[in-house]
């Protein structure tokens, strides 16, 4: 789950624990051996019995047909909303068309369409049942014997296992980096695989891997896995892919005769004919292709756009709906990383310093039309963010750690400094200009050297215009106090490899995490394994012992207390190490779409995925004119 500059991404996992039908409270440690269970869960019990129709957030009679053209407000893996130019969306290489995985399932239902009405749970798809081992490290999972392929071909034990050993071997991050204490993925015969780890993994592992997307052996046997090209891999989903316009358009086509589409969990989902994405390089040329109908769903980012540009004939005229939605009620980051991999940045006070140049308080009032609220922590809007002083918990997470983390964790949890408003803060920027003295930078001409003789120099990497006109006063300030700073504006796919191979200064990456994130997802933002691997999100370069404790420690959480705990003091330590410098978020979806749909209200907690969930309206297009 690809996050670059302004994008949103999702870190697709599950749960922690797993909870058997008619079984309540049971502990992941005491779930029986002996049963054939049809969904997974954390810390509790599955709202859906085996014998489930459909998920209630869903119009189990939604009619077929019509076509869905939006610009995707959050993807996975290697996808871009900018451009593509590879379909290959499970490798780390190139960018792939946002919706890729709408073509291939999974054991489980993950990603975007998991049970979104519970924080934590999925259920069988491809697998009928999972069935532990008694020590807890295999799990052998029934699968369908209908599964098949888009070519007809079934889809068999042998592409799962296939699937899990070439992710393991050649996948993106946020692929491998979860099988990492996989020890064997194997087909018992058709319709059975065995997965077995090595004991070293997460409880909540199992859950994560169970909705990764499952590829076909023999596809990837005649082609190569780890190369970007266009020709569409085989999948087995309710799309596959359709008209292709490299690094332009691409359309989905809803597979009719998939043979999934009736099952309990895709009841009512699916209803589009076809899923199209436009992708345009700007977001005004974006924009006017919503006011003109070519693009009919869009969520809203900008927020001087939604403030005072939408007031234009289609939606005076009621064609066009503009309203909130309620956001997800899952943790939350948007925050821009200090790449630590360069020696300047390595010391606190400098990351600091950068920090207190950001004068947050103007940009809302001045850029934002006071629509943002101030983020304080990785883990925003969530539980999990940390408040006051440190628990009994808590500290005794913190307190091995002592010496080894900053000081300022056992405090009161670090909060960004307050402007005046003024856009230009005295005080703060003074505050600024004597933790760079104290860290070695000293006035040589116009800007701040080391004994060196090495400029402190700050380049933010953008890929959107828009970022321009937010960040410029930031780069003013850093100026102000002697740093040589500057924005780089670069196209998508530059930006996208130079993200990959951590070619920057600073970047901003927002991210929404499970409401029960698994240890696998918080590894590969900010655990040491993921420091120095191509591709992943660990975009400060992050190697702390502290952290890497205190990510272990939420791995190994039994209930969601404990999980609560450490990641709170989590939050604490990586708030004062000021690795991510936490920006700003919305308390809701603001979304605006051409009148032509049915959906279901409310919405459900824990996604909001419109193209999965929501139909076309012959009557509302007729009577705006777009039937």
């Amino acid at each position: 789950m690809a996050a670059r500059l302004a994008r949103r991404t999702f870190l697709a996992g599950a749960a922690s624990a797993i909870a058997a039908p008619l079984l309540p409270g049971l502990a992941f440690a005491e779930t029986p051996t002996d049963t054939k269970l049809h969904g997974l869960s954390a810390f509790g019990d599955l709202k859906y019995p085996a014998d489930f129709t459909h998920f209630d957030y869903v119009n189990a009679d939604a009619p077929k047909g019509g076509i869905f053209n939006f610009s995707p407000p959050n993807w996975f893996y290697n996808q871009s909303p900018l451009t593509f130019n590879t379909l290959n969306s499970f490798t780390a290489k190139g960018d792939a068309p946002p919706r890729m995985e709408m073509c291939f399932d999974s054991l489980m239902t993950g990603g975007m369409t998991g049970a979104l009405d519970e924080p934590d749970a999925v259920y069988g798809l491809l697998a009928e049942s999972v069935t532990l081992s008694d020590d807890r490290n295999t799990f052998e999972f029934a699968l369908r014997p209908e599964a098949k392929f888009h070519d007809g071909t079934p889809l068999t034990a042998e592409d799962v296992a296939f699937t899990f050993n070439i992710y393991k071997d050649k996948g993106h991050p946020d692929l491998l980096l979860p099988l990492a204490q996989m020890t064997e993925a194997v087909a018992v015969d058709a319709h059975t695989l065995r997965l077995s780890f090595n004991g070293k993994q997460s409880a909540r592992t199992i859950l994560n891997v169970a909705g990764f997307p499952i590829v076909s052996k023999a596809y990837f046997e005649a082609n190569s896995f780890d190369s970007a090209n266009m020709k569409p891999p085989l999948g087995s989903g309710p799309y596959k892919v359709g008209r292709v316009s490299p690094g332009q358009t691409i359309e989905f086509e809803r597979v009719a005769d998939y043979w999934g589409r009736d099952l309990p969990v895709n009841r009512g989902l699916y209803n589009f004919d076809r899923i199209r994405i436009e992708f345009y390089q700007d977001r005004q040329a974006g924009f006017e292709a919503f006011k003109k109908g070519d693009v009919l769903y869009r969520q809203e980012f900008t927020a001087r756009v939604w403030a005072t540009g939408y007031d234009f004939p289609a939606l005076n005229q009621g064609k066009v709906v503009k309203r909130e939605f309620p956001a997800e009620k899952r943790p939350s980051m948007q925050a821009t990383a200090i790449n630590q991999r360069r020696e300047r940045f390595r010391d606190r006070r400098v990351r600091l310093a950068i920090n207190m140049c950001f004068d947050f308080e103007w940009t809302k009032r001045n850029l934002f039309y006071g629509s943002y609220d101030r983020s304080q922590s990785c883990f925003e809007k969530s539980d999990y963010r940390a408040e006051g002083m440190p628990s009994p918990e808590e500290l005794a997470l913190l307190e091995p750690l002592r010496g080894k983390i900053p000081d300022e964790a056992f405090g009161e949890a670090v909060v960004l400094p307050v402007s005046d408003g003024s856009g230009r803060d005295r005080k703060l920027l003074g505050a600024a200009s004597k933790l760079l003295t104290e860290a070695g930078w000293k006035r040589s001409g116009q800007f701040l050297a080391n004994d060196k003789g090495e400029s402190l120099s700050v380049e933010l990497l953008v890929d959107d215009e828009g970022w321009i006109r937010i960040a410029s006063p930031w780069i003013e300030n850093m100026k102000a106090i002697g740093i040589d700073a500057s924005i780089r504006s670069v196209d998508s796919a530059q930006y996208g490899a130079r993200q990959a191979e951590f070619d920057f200064d600073l970047i901003v990456m927002a991210v929404s995490f499970d409401a029960t994130p698994t240890r696998e997802s918080l590894e590969g933002i900010f655990h040491s394994r993921s420091a120095t691997l191509p591709g992943s999100r660990n975009l400060p370069g992050t190697a702390d012992p502290g952290i890497d404790a205190l990510v272990e420690a939420a791995g190994t959480a039994t209930d969601r207390e404990t999980l609560t705990t450490a990641l709170r003091a989590l939050d604490r330590v990586l708030r004062a190490r000021q690795d991510w410098i936490p920006s700003w978020y919305l308390a809701n979806h603001r979304a605006a779409f051409w009148d032509m749909f049915g959906y279901k209200e409310p919405k459900p907690d824990f996604g909001f995925p419109v193209e999965a969930m929501w139909w076309f309206d012959k009557d509302k297009a007729a009577a705006i004119g777009k039937a």
